[in-house]
């Protein structure tokens, strides 16, 4: 008995270190995110902040180096496309490309619409399974009959109901 125990725990530790060491190479050979400095300045496109504090495009090739030094000459020079180019150099987005409507508000509508339509179909199926029927006294039948029974009762003649009731006449006074 002592050695079939033993021999079960030296199988379930080479388990063990084995399924350690698969681990430990796994682990290896993951690779790990680049982390953001916080503290240099980044590039945004916001419409409240109309000058981010650096251009969108830092590394710059020969020809966009050109276009630079271009830039630094007087602008009549310029052709409009290099204007754009100078331009797209600095920011990524124009004003009217921030602005555009996106189709968000598609999708929340259709979630409002799905979550509505569930609750819908949950208060239906609760409705016929969950509660119990009406009673009898939510009928207007049965409500014309114990109005009647009271008036003929003379519930309350002095300030309630019956005092508004016309006997004679048999009609609200």
């Amino acid at each position: 008995m002592l050695r079939l125990t033993s021999g079960r725990l030296g199988s379930l530790l080479a388990r063990r270190t084995s399924v350690m060491s698969a681990s430990s190479s796994r682990m290896a050979s993951h690779e790990v995110s680049d982390t953001v400095d916080m503290s240099r300045p980044m590039y945004c496109d916001r419409l409240d902040i109309p000058l981010p504090d650096k251009p969108y495009r830092d590394v710059l090739t020969d020809a966009e180096e050109s276009l630079k030094q271009k830039e630094k000459g007087p602008w009549s020079q310029l052709s409009r496309e290099e204007k754009i180019a100078l331009y797209r150099l600095s920011f990524c987005q124009t004003y009217a490309e921030m602005k555009k409507p996106t189709g968000e508000w598609k999708t929340v509508i259709g979630g409002i619409f799905f979550f509505v339509g569930f609750t819908g179909l949950v208060v239906w199926w609760q409705r016929i399974y969950v509660y119990p029927p009406r009673p009898r006294t939510f009928d207007p039948e049965w409500q014309a009959m114990q109005l009647q029974r009271m008036l003929d009762m003379r519930v309350n003649p002095i300030q309630g109901f019956s005092a508004k009731w016309d006997y004679e006449k048999g009609q609200w006074k």
